[in-house]
């Protein structure tokens, strides 16, 4: 449960570490952003090392590496440190949900293991769930620092049972430092150019050569894995049509749903005038559905729809629900408004949710299934961390577009639009209020609201038509080659001969 709420807790915290640290956009969402950064760039390695040092010795490095950088994260002053320690806790996440599955699955077989892995999801839902809102009324009762304090009190209480859980190691023979290495530092040069890129601007020497940079350090990543005799990634996996068509309905989620989780409660706060409670709050309505969904999608399947239909009503839902959002959203925009759209994409998350981990076990061969589900895991995070950077810069981009042209009607603001579009998008509209005479303050609400408003329906339309063209091409690539049955298509039995799909979805 904690590390979900990691993730949707701590964008509802910008504005008042902004208030605190007085930090630019682009430094604070670095607190966000390096944390899924390293969360995903070494969920590959961290799989590996668990298996060679030790997988309980790997949960409770894990442990405490997040409990020691949350801890810490309570008591710094710089938002650098800051960014840097949620970095440092991202590697704790990736090592514990590595070496935690793999522990779980070690010590439990058969129904108990389809129970306690469904019992996984479950939790994880409620920590998505309960994030934002427990983010929220944290910070607005006992400020942003009680946030990261409960999640290193949690955490220690988990590293007080790792004397109870057995220890077990797998096959690996050594650990690919190098394409580590490699990968990390190709997504952290992307990333930074996505980010500084409305800042620095996108055609500056600095942003094109990050970009290059990440695309030179891509290319190397793949001659690397190529010639290393244990490398972290099997590229003969990409070559796996059906394989590929799964690992790409994460990306739909990412940018449909898992954008909003930071993002939508900023909006709020600015448009709405809301709360960072009751931002918190609204959220529930787009992650409460996770809750109950994926039993939904479990009876689906036992009914008798295949797996790829249920999909295909997951994308649907996803696709609409981000569409509906654009068409609503708006200054001011209520609760009861945003429920219907937030609601159906929690249900298309929930239809999906643990089903295509276990779809991928049955489209590749038994000896690759822990490396494929590596690699779906390490595009499920990247995606989420390039995406939401991406979706942060391009609203920042388009507020500054939409907003300079009508500054000149408020000559008592002293900013730019450049600064004006990175305040409002960390959540804060107080800030550049204060600088202006009360009687000029609710048009200039105005003005900006609306403004914001412009750039969150271009971004939100841009991704309806991505997710749309994606969930068009997953449905295509997931269909059974004609005449064709092969081991990397058939779903392979279990000892009573049930589809290893109907043992998941149950």
């Amino acid at each position: 449960m904690i590390l979900p709420t990691s993730v949707t807790g701590s964008g509802v915290l910008l504005p008042h570490i902004a208030r605190d640290t007085n930090a630019s956009l682009a430094a604070l969402q670095w607190v966000v952003h390096g944390y899924n950064l390293t969360f995903a760039s070494f969920m590959l390695a961290g799989g590996a090392l668990a298996d060679l040092i030790g997988r309980r010795r790997m949960f409770a490095v894990g442990a405490a590496l997040f409990a020691a950088a949350s801890l810490a994260s309570t008591l710094v002053g710089d938002i650098v440190v800051l960014d840097v320690l949620r970095g440092v806790a991202g590697m704790g996440a990736a090592a514990l949900l590595t070496s935690g599955s793999s522990i779980l699955a070690a010590t439990f077989e058969g129904p108990a293991r389809t129970r306690v892995f469904a019992a996984v999801g479950v939790v994880t839902g409620a920590g998505l769930a309960l994030g934002a809102m427990a983010a929220g009324a944290l910070a607005d009762a006992l400020g942003w620092r009680a946030f990261f304090g409960l999640h290193a009190l949690l955490m220690l209480m988990v590293l007080l049972a790792v004397p109870f859980l057995s220890e077990s190691r797998g096959g690996a023979a050594r650990v690919d430092w190098a394409g580590t290495g490699i990968l990390v530092g190709g997504l952290f040069l992307l990333m930074l150019g996505v980010v500084e890129g409305p800042q620095w601007g996108w055609g500056s020497a600095r942003v094109l050569g990050l970009l290059a940079g990440s695309v030179v350090s891509m290319a190397v990543f793949v001659v690397v894995e190529q010639r290393t005799r244990h490398p972290m990634l099997d590229l003969r996996l990409l070559r796996n049509a059906r394989f590929m068509a799964l690992c790409l309905i994460p990306v739909v989620v990412t940018l449909s749903f898992v954008i909003l989780l930071p993002l939508l409660p900023n909006y709020l706060l600015v448009s709405s005038g809301s709360s960072g409670r009751a931002a918190g709050i609204t959220m529930l309505w787009m992650t409460l559905p996770i809750l109950v969904t994926p039993l939904l999608a479990g009876r689906l399947v036992r009914w008798g729809l295949s797996a790829r239909t249920v999909f295909g009503l997951s994308l649907v839902c996803l696709t609409t629900g981000v569409a509906w959002l654009a068409a609503v959203v708006q200054p001011g925009v209520g609760t009861a408004t945003l429920a219907g759209p937030l609601i159906l994409l929690g249900a298309g998350v929930g239809l999906n949710f643990g089903l295509v981990d276990g779809a991928v076990l049955t489209v590749v061969a038994p000896e690759a299934t822990g490396t494929a589900a590596g690699f779906l895991n390490t595009i499920r995070l990247g995606s989420e961390a390039i995406a939401i950077a991406a979706a942060g810069a391009a609203l920042v981009d388009v507020t500054g577009d939409r907003l300079d042209g009508g500054l000149g009607g408020f000559p008592a603001y002293r900013g730019s639009a450049g600064e004006l579009a990175n305040s409002v998008n960390a959540g804060d509209l107080t800030g550049p209020l204060s600088d202006l005479p009360p009687t000029i303050q609710p048009a200039f609400t105005d003005f900006v609201t609306h403004g914001l408003t412009d750039a969150w329906q271009t971004v939100l339309w841009a991704s309806a038509a991505l997710c749309a063209a994606l969930s068009l091409a997953i449905h295509i690539m997931l269909a059974e080659p004609p005449g064709k049955r092969s081991s990397e298509t058939e779903p392979p039995a279990t000892a009573n001969n049930e589809p290893i799909t109907d043992r998941v979805a149950s």
